[in-house]
């Protein structure tokens, strides 16, 4: 009987170890299958909403598959006219054609030779075809290509073209955007170079300077000056926001602080000055003043909410502009900061940006230059509408610096854009940028209408003087073209 019981045991708890075996493998197969369906859900998440970043990748071999079966789309303005397209000649040897020559060189781009500007923003829907399956038939039976999907910008030609001819032979940029929307109108830079001859010229583009291929507009870092005094104004309302219109200070033409100097615009003694007076004249040594009245560390943070040493909302290849301001900072650092000199760098898009955002009442809107993507039979592929980016300020502090900048039109250094059918509000610029010389660039920043801002303009003219002198004219010239129409 013993011997009995114990032989029943020993096969009961064998039972009970075989049948527990089974539970951790089970357990085990659903973890990594779980893990397994999460990847590859991961994969397929990550595939779609990257898909142009993955395409346009030059180690991936899909661009020339594609290429191989689709003809590049075209590119087109804002009313329909023909930026960039693939033509065929008589033996079906494709090229890339751009009607305007170097009038679009940096905005349009290129697509030969790596690419640049819309041709690379918008390569994956320009090497892709969305056309109906019928049409692809009929393609496939006639031997020739699908049709690329096209890109439909916001550029306005005539508007390039007035900034293209009004910056002449200068080097520099020009900017033209909606702050309500974020689009960009026009976008100039020269130098240049005729995107028809990029690959004959290659070698000489590359091997030059390479101020050609620079678009000074988003990649050229250049002091600000005294536009600069936009972001140093916003400072001191945020620190004195019930007195600053009790500042007041007598401006003997320079500045002194201990053993620093600084100096007004061509040594103008602009007498007594309050705040707004300071800054509609641009008076360096007011705005030196106030810069050492300024609480360092909030100074950072307002540079920090302005998006300097930053990231930019821009799809565009683009420069990080760079202002500083900390404790640590010298006296004559901080004077120099203040008034848009020293170590402080800034590109005339982001300055545009900060314009529109004031224009907007504080809001910034995204910047964009493409309206919407379709194909060769019509029909809508994408469609971009205005995202607002965030606030940069409130749309307080943004009306009293429309103020602030009414006056630099009404009293002060952008006069000629005064007396005429709209107001203007705008800051001008006359940044050095070598030691010890009267060298320096002309800037202007403003927006039309002020009361109700339509479109806005940057401008930088490379080693031309005075921003009022040569900026302002010909932001006067765009208004004009934009607001007649």
């Amino acid at each position: 009987m013993k011997k009995t019981t114990k032989h029943t045991d020993r096969n009961d708890n064998n039972k009970e170890k075989f049948s527990d075996k089974p539970y951790p493998i089970i357990i085990i197969s659903v973890f990594f299958s779980a893990v397994f369906i999460c990847l590859i859900s991961y994969i397929c998440w990550y595939s779609y909403n990257n898909k142009q970043d993955l395409v346009n990748n030059s180690h991936n071999t899909r661009q020339a598959i594609l290429l191989a079966q689709n003809s590049r789309g075209s590119i087109y303005s804002s009313d329909g006219q023909v930026l960039a397209e693939t033509t065929t000649d008589s033996e079906g040897n494709e090229s890339r054609n751009y009607p305007f020559g170097d009038l679009f060189s940096h905005i349009v781009g290129y697509s030969t030779n790596g690419k640049a500007g819309i041709e690379s923003l918008a390569n994956y829907y320009l090497i892709n075809t969305s056309i109906d399956l019928s049409k692809k038939v009929e393609a496939q039976e006639s031997g020739t290509k699908f049709p690329g999907d096209s890109v439909y910008t916001s550029l306005d030609v005539n508007l390039q073209q007035i900034a293209y001819n009004q910056l002449s032979a200068y080097k520099g940029a020009v900017i033209v955007s909606e702050p309500k929307t974020g689009k960009i109108l026009a976008m100039v830079s020269k130098p240049g170079f005729d995107p028809n001859n990029i690959e004959k010229e290659w070698d000489s583009l590359i091997n030059s300077d390479g101020t050609e291929l620079l678009n000074r507009a988003t990649q050229g870092l250049y002091p600000p000056g005294s536009t600069f005094k936009i972001m140093t104004s916003l400072e001191y309302i945020r620190e004195n926001p019930s007195s600053y219109n009790n500042y007041s200070f007598n401006c003997t033409g320079s500045f002194t602080s201990g053993t620093d100097t600084i100096k007004c615009y061509h040594g103008e003694n602009h007498g007594t000055l309050d705040f707004f007076s300071s800054f509609a004249k641009s008076c360096n040594s007011s705005f030196a003043n106030i810069g050492l009245s300024l609480d360092r560390s909030s100074f950072g943070d307002t540079l920090s909410d302005l998006m300097f040493n930053d990231e930019l909302p821009l799809e565009l290849n683009y420069s990080k502009s760079s202002a500083t301001c900390n404790e640590s900072m010298s006296t004559s650092d901080m004077m120099q900061l203040a008034i848009g000199q020293g170590t402080t760098s800034m590109t005339p898009m982001h300055l545009n940006m900060i314009t529109c955002a004031i224009a907007n009442g504080g809001t910034l809107m995204k910047p964009s230059v493409i309206n919407d993507i379709e194909s060769a039979d019509g029909k809508v592929v994408e469609s971009y509408s205005p995202t607002e980016y965030k606030k940069l300020m409130s749309s307080e502090e943004a009306s009293i610096l429309t103020e602030m900048m009414k006056g630099v039109v009404e009293t002060g250094t952008a006069s000629r854009l005064k007396g005429l059918s709209y107001t203007a509000a705008g800051k001008t610029g006359s940044a050095e940028f070598k030691e010890s010389s009267s060298d320096s660039h002309a800037w202007f920043t403003g927006f039309a209408p002020a009361e109700d801002p339509q479109i806005c303009v940057t401008i930088i003219i490379e080693n031309a003087g005075s921003g009022g002198e040569y900026a302002v004219p010909l932001a006067k010239r765009l208004f004009d073209a934009y607001l007649e129409n």
